[in-house]
């Protein structure tokens, strides 16, 4: 049995660190870097697209170009004429990332201006995946169109994916982007946090508290990620904690989004969300010790 997989948010221009002060380029986004990883995971029988805005430029054409080498479908993908992708640069330090950004102007600020285009492309997949960033690059009104299809496809039975991936300076103020945030919860039935982020911006004081929260909320599926410490299942029964996976880190910078690609990959093909936990924790195990936010795919067999 196979279906259809859409991710929906921004693919940037990705500078990273080449050595000796050069910069290396490439692609990368929180949703694109998802996709990315549920293709490799995925068998042939599963098609997976991304929903972004791209502008005419010759970057957007590459990008575009580049993702279609991949395996992802771009036949949902908007063009906005006169705009381009937004970029970012990684600095490293010791493993761990931080970025800078130019995406004021970005086009996948304007990827759900078009409600008809939106609902197409959601109606024509089995299954949506979304996140924080998607939410906060868009201006209100959009954001409202976004959330009233997922909570429409959520409804028509679909599988609704959502990483609250909490990125304060996106926002314009922590009471809008609280607010935001639970309201993508309650348009999904599987929500997949990283506690750390949790901790912080909602105050939880435990794994337990959070899982809590998104149940309240009435999210069905949940998986609380927590580092080197795991991450927690919880999907109906009793919140299962499954170990991560030992590694040596290089480069963090796609661990979250690694682990929710392979994660839903497996969990679509076997329904087994334990067993899918274990998979996601050995894909991310990869995916750090190597640099940049996507790695080949051959490098993910063991």
């Amino acid at each position: 049995m196979g279906g259809r997989f859409l991710s929906i948010g921004e693919c940037m221009v990705e500078l990273s660190q080449a050595g000796g002060g050069l910069l290396r380029k490439g692609f990368a986004g929180d949703t694109f870097n998802t996709a990315w990883y549920a293709r490799a995971c995925l068998p042939a029988t599963w098609s997976v697209d991304y929903l972004t805005g791209l502008g005419d430029d010759p970057v957007s054409e590459e990008m575009l170009s580049f993702m279609a080498g991949a395996g992802v479908g771009t036949s949902a993908v908007r063009r906005i004429p006169g705009r381009t992708p937004g970029l970012y640069m990684i600095h490293l330090r010791n493993g761990e990332r931080s970025f800078s950004y130019w995406r004021d102007t970005s086009a996948a600020r304007a990827l759900a201006a078009d409600a008809d285009h939106l609902r197409r492309a959601i109606e024509a997949v089995d299954v949506v995946y979304f996140s924080g960033i998607t939410l906060a690059i868009l201006p209100a009104a959009d954001v409202e169109t976004l959330l009233s299809e997922l909570r429409r496809a959520k409804a028509s039975g679909k599988l609704v994916a959502f990483d609250p991936n909490i990125r304060p300076r996106l926002w314009s103020g922590r009471e809008t982007m609280l607010s935001t945030i639970s309201d993508g919860a309650r348009a999904a039935n599987l929500v997949m946090p990283s506690f750390d982020d949790e901790a912080t911006h909602f105050g939880d004081a435990s794994v337990e508290a959070t899982v809590a929260r998104y149940h309240g909320l009435g999210v069905e599926k949940l998986v609380v990620k927590n580092g080197a410490d795991g991450a927690t299942i919880s999907f109906g029964g009793e919140p299962r904690l499954m170990p991560a996976v030992e590694a040596k880190v290089v480069d963090t910078t796609s661990a979250g989004d690694s682990f929710n690609g392979a994660f839903l990959a497996r969990y679509l093909v076997t329904g087994d969300a334990a067993e899918a936990a274990g998979f996601g924790a050995a894909v991310a195990a990869r995916v750090i010790g190597e640099h940049g936010a996507l790695i080949a795919h051959e490098k993910l067999v063991a």
